[in-house]
């Protein structure tokens, strides 16, 4: 479609009524529907603020009765003070020195030390089977050695075909 440049004043008069026509629809708009446009915005940008919980003042802590003087002191263990801080036994002090020596890249420092907490059993690192894995390795003891069976009908070398995926079934690869 051609341009017209030939634009008389019928035609100017006609684009000037429509651009009226258009900013007065407009206006009608926004006076009708502008305040629920707006509430819709609010809603939104207070949907979009994270949900902050109120801060609870602590309580003020339970005095024990006192204890009598003729009672000795207790003094705590450490294997009991560190139960209620963490979930490990601490780490030996030979253990410990080997992170500050050398670098990982080297198979020193954090890798050695990584391998050789590793090689512990995990009754031996943790106080209590922390999450519902641990019970299946919890207290088993050293492994067992399987021995392997000598029969050679019962023992399948490979999951995988010998003449391919799409051959047809070879008698030597099933097992009978």
């Amino acid at each position: 479609m051609a341009r017209q440049l030939n634009l008389d004043t019928v035609w100017q008069n006609f684009w000037k009524e429509e651009y009226l026509r258009e900013k007065m629809l407009r206006c009608e708009w926004h006076r009708k529907y502008g305040l629920l446009v707006r509430a819709k915005q609010k809603a939104k940008a207070a949907a979009r603020l994270p949900f902050t919980l109120p801060t609870l003042q602590p309580k003020a802590p339970v005095l024990p009765p006192p204890v009598p003087k003729a009672a000795p002191a207790k003094v705590p263990s450490p294997v009991s003070e560190a139960s209620f801080q963490t979930e490990m036994y601490p780490v030996l002090p030979a253990t410990r020195a080997l992170l500050y020596e050398g670098i990982s890249h080297d198979s020193q420092g954090r890798y050695r030390y990584l391998n050789t907490r590793k090689l512990d059993v995990p009754e031996k690192r943790y106080l209590f089977p922390i999450t519902t894995n641990f019970t299946y390795g919890w207290q088993l003891g050293p492994p067992a050695k399987q021995e392997l069976v000598s029969c050679k009908m019962c023992r399948i070398e490979s999951f995988f075909r010998k003449n391919g995926a799409f051959a047809f079934l070879d008698p030597r690869d099933l097992a009978l």
